[in-house]
């Protein structure tokens, strides 16, 4: 078991390679009701937790980003009114990304914050979605429109939940392990250099240092960025273009998915514009590749994804804002970058 420690708006532990039902039990004492926020499909693989001294509501959502919608939210209040919970209560999501950040938002938002903790199951989750203190919901005009800060009091990682998972969905998740790899620590791209899905599922030993390494790096940023004004920014290497795929694909894709995808967009953009190498453009290349990840998008998508980065958090005014590289580890930024290098970018990540 490992521990690393987050530091924001409050401190808490990010808990890694442990039971989580061992480590649920002592934080539910002296709380008088517990509400485990759950898709309906995951519910199902969920222990009976009523011999707790609390009690425990189930309260089930839609599986994956149709949950996080205004509809389902006021779904949830009505049911922690009905229940009775008050500020001494908890919250716990437990899933993926979409879920705990939608419990994270739920909790956020009722009595104007309840404490919550994160119990991820996928390794999306694990790695970005359940660290940081970002919630929120979706909105009609994007993702995560809607939303707050409210950190988690502890993040628990039971890495028994992933030989569930898909090839397809460890592969998205490690998307967001390959993008920490890119923007602070190279030995998390020397660990996966030559690596297929396969070989890394079967290997629990870099399984867990992987996990391991890009929560450290998230924690690092986190700490010192809480609110995003601007190192935070780091973390969506690759997902100004990836969340407006995501959206226009109607999530057909997974969020790591795109996140490939829009690494690949943006070093091949600052190939064109001579700010990599190619040598840095071809590893993105290759670890995506050879894990199986997308690194394309049909190519008569221009025009849509690019109204939908205008919506981008890092947008200012009119300008669009991309995080790059300064070489492996190193993150700078680029403003309103020429639309015609941006089209050449993506006609060379296009399929």
């Amino acid at each position: 078991m490992k521990k690393v420690t987050v530091s924001a708006e409050r401190t808490y532990e990010v808990v890694i390679d442990t039971d989580w039902v061992k480590e649920i039990t002592p934080r539910l004492a002296n709380r008088a009701r517990a509400a485990i926020i759950v898709s309906k499909e995951m519910r199902k693989r969920i222990p009976v937790l009523d011999s707790m001294e609390c009690e425990v509501h189930y309260f089930e959502i839609p599986d994956g980003e149709e949950g996080k919608s205004a509809q389902t939210l006021l779904q949830v209040w009505d049911w922690l009114g009905a229940a009775g919970f008050t500020r001494s209560d908890l919250i716990i999501g437990i899933g993926g990304g979409a879920t705990t950040d939608f419990a994270g938002y739920a909790a956020a938002s009722w009595l104007r914050g309840l404490d919550w903790i994160a119990v991820p199951t996928t390794v999306a989750g694990m790695v970005d979605a359940s660290i940081g203190g970002k919630t929120a919901i979706n909105s009609d005009y994007g993702k995560n429109l809607i939303g707050a800060f409210h950190s988690p009091i502890a993040v628990i990682i039971d890495v028994s939940w992933l030989p569930t998972l898909s090839d397809r969905d460890f592969a998205a998740g490690l998307a967001e392990v390959v993008k920490t790899g890119f923007i602070a620590d190279a030995k998390i791209l020397d660990l996966l250099s030559g690596t297929s899905i396969q070989d890394v599922r079967k290997n629990q030993n870099l399984i867990t240092e992987l996990i391991s390494r890009s929560v450290q790096v998230k924690s690092d940023v986190v700490s010192e960025d809480f609110k995003e004004s601007y190192a935070r920014e780091a973390l969506n290497y690759g997902h100004t273009l990836g969340h407006a795929i995501e959206r226009d694909s109607n999530f057909s894709l997974k969020h790591g998915e795109c996140v490939a995808i829009g690494m690949v967009f943006i070093a091949a953009l600052q190939k064109h514009l001579g700010t990599m190498s190619e040598n840095d453009f071809s590893k993105h290349m290759k670890i995506l590749t050879d894990l199986g990840l997308p690194v394309s998008y049909p190519r008569d998508s221009w025009e849509k994804v690019l109204s939908a980065m205008s919506l981008d958090k890092k947008a200012r005014g009119k300008a669009l804002r991309f995080v790059t590289l300064d070489g492996i580890g190193k993150t700078a930024r680029l403003e309103n970058p020429d639309e015609t290098a941006l089209m050449k970018a993506f006609e060379e990540v296009s399929s």
